[in-house]
């Protein structure tokens, strides 16, 4: 594409529409979530008072970092948090997965610390 080997690929990534390697990682969790949700605890199940956070799976308390990078655990977190107007359409799984690879093509999250630091503003399509 008469590139140099020095520039970024991320405007490359996304004017071709390829998602990042993290990018996928999200994906695909997300989706496996979503797909499982009977494998995973609410948070409105372990509380009986309603709060922002009732819609949002519940996180395990751990210290082990090999817990914590694993699947499960880092699924749950990544869920919790999406973007709201994402995260409504779970139970839509066609519609969530458009907007959630809408959202990762926008941003093109190259780690997921990256995704962690992304702070969402009133963003909707």
């Amino acid at each position: 594409m008469g590139h140099t080997n020095r520039v970024s690929c991320r405007n490359l990534f996304k004017r071709l529409e390829i998602l990042p390697f993290a990018s996928q990682y999200i994906l695909l969790l997300m989706l496996f979530i979503v797909n499982n949700k009977n494998l995973f605890t609410l948070n409105s199940e372990n509380h009986t008072k309603g709060t922002r956070q009732s819609n949002n799976f519940y996180q395990p308390i751990t210290n082990l970092t090999i817990h914590q990078k694993g699947v499960h655990y880092m699924g749950i977190k990544i869920f919790n948090s999406l973007p709201p107007y994402i995260k409504n359409l779970s139970n839509n799984v066609t519609k969530f997965e458009m907007y959630l690879k809408q959202f990762l093509h926008t941003h093109s999250f190259y780690s997921i610390e990256e995704y962690f630091q992304y702070k969402p503003g009133i963003t909707c399509w």
